[in-house]
C-alpha cells in the first residue's frame, strides 16, 4: 500500500522552543490515520503545517509523490480547531461562499449536503446549529473540491454521544470515497473505533506508528509509549 503523505525529518521551533522534532510520518491512502498525543504534544502544529497554516523551520512534506508546495492545497480540506462558519448564513449559504472562493461549481452542495446529514436543514442558520451539527458542517466546507485528504483536528471534542456516533458514521463513509483521513485525538476509545493506522506524538516526537488491529488495548500502548519515552509528565 502507498503513502499519500509522508514527512521527513520534519521540524518545527518557536523562538527558541523545539515544538516538533525529527517527524517521519507515513499516511496510507484511504485509511483513517489517528494521531494520538496529550494536550500539547505537538499534534495541532503538525497539522497546521501540513495544511500550509504555519511553516515548517527544516524537514520536508511529500503529498501524492511530489514535495508538497501550496498548490496541494486544493486536494486537502481541513477543520482545524473551530468551524469557520458564517452564522448568519444557513448550511446551503455557507457551502456557497466556499464553493465561491475557491472556483468550484455550486451544483456539489446538495451532494455534500447530503454526504454530511445536514439536507433538511432549511432556512435554519448555523448559530443555531448544534455543536454536532456545527462540526459536521464544518467537514463539509472542508470537502468543497472533493479533496484526497482531509484532516480533522480533535473532531469529537465537546460533542455529545449522538453527535459522536454521527460523526463517526461519517468519518468511516469518506474511505469508501477514496478520502485519505487524518485524525489528531486524545479520546482513546473513539480512536479504537476509527483507525486503521496510529501515531502516537509525545514531547514533539513521533514515538510510535503503526496499523492498529483493533485487538490491542490501545490505552495500555498509549501509557506504555509515552511512559517509555518518559513524557508524560512533559
Amino acid at each position: 500500500m502507498t503513502d499519500l503523505l509522508t514527512t521527513n525529518n520534519l521540524r518545527k521551533v518557536f523562538k527558541d522552543q523545539v515544538v516538533l522534532e525529527g517527524i517521519d510520518l507515513h499516511v496510507p491512502r484511504n485509511q483513517v490515520y489517528c494521531l494520538l498525543g496529550l494536550n500539547g504534544a505537538g499534534k495541532t502544529t503538525l497539522m497546521k503545517i501540513l495544511t500550509g497554516m504555519i511553516s515548517k523551520t527544516s524537514g520536508q512534506v511529500i503529498f501524492d509523490n511530489h514535495e508538497w508546495s501550496r498548490k496541494d492545497l486544493k486536494n486537502i480540506g481541513s477543520l482545524i480547531e473551530n468551524a469557520p462558519l458564517y452564522g448568519n448564513l444557513t448550511a446551503q449559504e455557507n457551502l456557497k461562499v466556499i464553493t465561491k472562493l475557491r472556483g468550484v461549481d455550486d451544483s456539489v452542495i446538495s451532494n455534500i449536503l447530503n454526504t454530511i446529514g445536514l439536507t433538511n436543514t432549511g432556512h435554519k442558520l448555523s448559530k443555531d446549529f448544534s455543536l454536532g451539527m456545527k462540526e459536521r458542517l464544518g467537514i463539509g466546507l472542508a470537502l468543497v473540491g472533493e479533496p484526497k485528504l482531509l484532516i480533522l483536528d480533535e473532531p469529537t471534542n465537546g460533542l455529545d454521544p449522538v453527535g459522536i456516533q454521527q460523526l463517526r458514521n461519517l468519518i468511516a463513509e469518506f474511505k469508501n470515497k477514496d478520502i485519505t483521513i487524518i485524525i489528531s485525538s486524545h479520546m482513546l476509545s473513539e480512536v479504537e473505533h476509527l483507525a486503521d493506522t496510529i501515531g502516537i506524538i509525545g514531547g514533539g516526537k513521533l514515538l510510535l506508528e503503526k496499523p492498529y488491529d483493533h485487538q490491542e488495548n490501545l490505552e495500555k500502548l498509549f501509557n506504555d509509549t509515552l511512559e517509555k519515552a518518559d513524557v508524560l509528565n512533559v
